[in-house]
């Protein structure tokens, strides 16, 4: 199958998460099915990210469009870029991912956001073309694991859910394919059907495993 990055974004770990629990049972699913399948686990609530603040975003910008080389740059600009192509560097070496995030307030965490803002890379990740943007890692294949207290799928709700649907544009923009989303939501407006909703989506989220072990990625 290849390598497998496992990205989580909750703090509350396996035993109060469920999107973990879900998220644990689609690895073993993996590791069963597949066990040649590389797999290396990032928590995005103890990895050093780069954040868009100042220096990165000047970085950026003078290595980009203004001819600056590695050494014009100021030291905290410099140490700040670099830490954003190696995260990049990694993500690219990978050829499946797995996201495991919560909706909160809306969206998803910020440690997230922050994260996917260090894949957007002109020249690494995307290019710029006559015809706009084109994503560079074609070929390669997620899934998200999304719990939400609330209920969207549905409802009213829908319209505001900006966690799941972000992460598909981002991942979209850069060519990667976004298999499925798994959900499990109402888990505040239903406490006592908690354990059956978390059963349903570990039962999705064996299916969605076994899929992306047939899908083979296409290095284009």
């Amino acid at each position: 199958m290849g390598k497998l990055l496992y990205i989580t974004a909750n703090p509350k770990g396996l035993e109060k998460s469920m999107g973990l629990k879900i998220g644990e049972a689609f690895i073993n699913t993996i590791k069963v099915e597949s066990p040649d399948t590389e797999i290396k686990t990032i928590d995005l609530f103890s990895l050093d990210i780069a954040h868009m603040d100042a220096e990165l975003v000047s970085a950026r910008g003078k290595l980009a469009g203004y001819g600056y080389t590695l050494d014009q740059l100021t030291d905290g600009e410099r140490e700040k870029i670099l830490k954003m192509h190696a995260l990049a560097d990694e993500f690219l070496s990978y050829d499946y991912y797995v996201f495991v995030s919560p909706i909160w307030n809306l969206s998803s965490p910020a440690v997230l956001k922050a994260y996917l803002d260090n894949l957007f890379i002109a020249g690494k990740t995307f290019a710029h073309t006559a015809n706009g943007p084109k994503g560079l890692l074609t070929g390669k294949k997620a899934i998200h694991i999304n719990t939400r207290g609330g209920l969207y799928t549905g409802t009213p709700m829908k319209e505001l859910e900006c966690g799941d649907r972000y992460l598909r544009i981002a991942l979209n923009f850069l060519g990667i394919e976004v298999m499925d989303t798994i959900i499990a939501e109402a888990l505040d407006l239903y406490p006592q059907k908690v354990p059956e909703i978390v059963e349903k989506a570990k039962e999705e989220a064996l299916r969605a495993a076994k899929e992306m072990i047939k899908s083979p990625i296409l290095h284009l």
